[in-house]
């Protein structure tokens, strides 16, 4: 993967994290509503977050 390639994709990453972490605050500002939901969207920002610190750390090597 080229550098451009790789600037694109963390920026890809770094876009779904902020998302999901956005998605999280509004549900938390939501509770009780949607309570259900906490387990699917928490898990979700965890692993977009996860991702972009992997794919940051591969491209600081």
């Amino acid at each position: 993967m080229d550098a451009d390639e790789l600037k694109l994709q963390l920026r890809k990453l770094n876009a779904r994290a902020t998302q999901a972490k956005m998605d999280l605050h509004d549900l938390s500002e939501e509770l009780p509503t949607n309570w259900e939901k906490i387990l699917e969207v928490a898990q979700r920002c965890h692993d977009s977050h996860a991702a972009l610190m992997a794919a940051r750390q591969a491209a600081a090597s």
